[in-house]
């Protein structure tokens, strides 16, 4: 294993440098070394913060247990509507009889989803422990505990099948419900009936109402556990892409991006954002949020670049990223080739990267140019 300290080290030698600057947030001021150290061969001069383990938690499930009283039984009367009173009531029984079904369910598949929860939390805390100590990249023990936490989180997200399944069924009954109150309270139109007859119908119409209320209640509740894990399952998926380029580097990122920035709206919505175009503005004169130099192979950019989006957001969660390929103007035509094509492919990881690591595809442009100032192939990420 690790220590923290050797990995502080392994930064230390890497090729990239991330520049953080004072004013490209607007409106944010930023001390000069306010989202990273210099990584330029030279020790940072702080160690990084570290990062508090264990994410975000499940989100509380509804707890009631869904009672159903019984119709109060009546006697026959012997007229045409008391033979429909008593038909109503029966089908009022057969529907509550579903209606504890689907309680039953619910209570299982409630108990179901806690427990895979717990579990699937258990394995990214493993995970997040050894990663927080500092390990070897690629930790293949790591890998393993990933395979299992992403299966345990399907196991999360089979469960919300099942309550989808179940909220199906529940509505159907709910039609049903709706369709027995209103036979109910038609009976009172009936012909030939005696004063028993409206006495029990009125029972029975205040026991079909408590029915449907409760149908309501259940089916509003099972939404409600519905809207709630499909979200948490969601950031987790996120977390866990995020998570693996934590092992692949050896050490503990945190959070996804997406957990910070501000969500798109759906389209037709106004107000919302768009994919960003590219800029047309050059690179000369602007403040690169990071600076990305690619003059080795294998440059150990994500931890920085990571840190540096994670706090341009936390300042302004509606931030979009231009992602430029910069390549150097010295050199001949065939020269400047090779640097423009290797410069839009290191772009292209680095885009590939910030999705990995949550950030929206739609927060992201990507384009390229040449500047007078660069040495070497370089990736300059800005905000907008």
């Amino acid at each position: 294993m690790i220590e923290s300290v050797h990995a502080l080290r392994r930064f230390a030698l890497v090729g990239a440098s991330i520049l953080a600057f004072g004013g490209a947030l607007g409106g944010c001021s930023f001390s000069s070394d306010a989202l990273w150290p210099s990584l330029s061969g030279e020790d940072p001069s702080a160690a990084p913060t570290s990062v508090p383990i264990g994410g975000s938690t499940p989100p509380q499930l509804g707890r009631t247990n869904f009672q159903i009283t019984p119709p109060e039984p009546g006697q026959p009367t012997g007229t045409f509507v008391g033979q429909k009173v008593q038909q109503l009531r029966q089908d009022l029984v057969r529907l509550q009889d579903s209606l504890r079904t689907h309680n039953s369910s619910l209570q299982q598949v409630r108990r179901q989803t806690i427990e895979n929860a717990q579990t699937y939390h258990g394995s990214v805390g493993f995970i997040e422990s050894r990663l927080q100590v500092g390990t070897t990249p690629g930790n293949p023990t790591l890998i393993d505990a990933w395979n299992r936490a992403q299966s345990e989180l399907e196991a999360v997200n089979s469960d919300i099948s099942q309550m989808n399944d179940l909220a199906n069924r529940v509505s159907s009954d709910a039609a049903l419900s709706t369709y027995l109150l209103e036979s109910v309270r038609a009976a009172y139109g009936l012909s030939g009936a005696v004063e028993e007859d409206h006495i029990q119908l009125a029972v029975l119409e205040d026991d079909t109402n408590q029915t449907v209320v409760l149908i309501d209640r259940l089916l509003t509740e099972l939404s409600d556990d519905i809207r709630r894990q499909s979200a948490y399952v969601s950031a987790e998926r996120s977390d866990l892409g995020t998570l693996a380029i934590a092992i692949k580097n050896g050490e503990l990122f945190g959070s996804s991006l997406a957990s910070r920035a501000i969500p798109s709206a759906p389209l037709g919505v106004t107000g919302g954002f768009t994919a960003p175009r590219p800029t047309q503005q050059g690179v000369v004169g602007r403040r690169a949020l990071v600076t990305i130099r690619f003059d080795r192979p294998n440059v150990e950019y994500e931890q920085p670049l990571f840190n540096a989006i994670k706090q341009a957001l936390e300042r302004r969660p509606d931030a979009m990223f231009d992602v430029v390929a910069v390549s150097p103007q010295s050199g001949g035509a065939g020269r400047a080739a090779l640097d423009g094509n290797a410069a839009r492919r290191n772009a292209q990881q680095v885009v590939r990267s910030l999705n990995d690591m949550g950030l929206p595809s739609d927060r992201v442009s990507l384009s390229s140019t040449s500047a007078p100032d660069a040495r070497t192939n370089e990736v300059r990420i800005f905000v907008r």
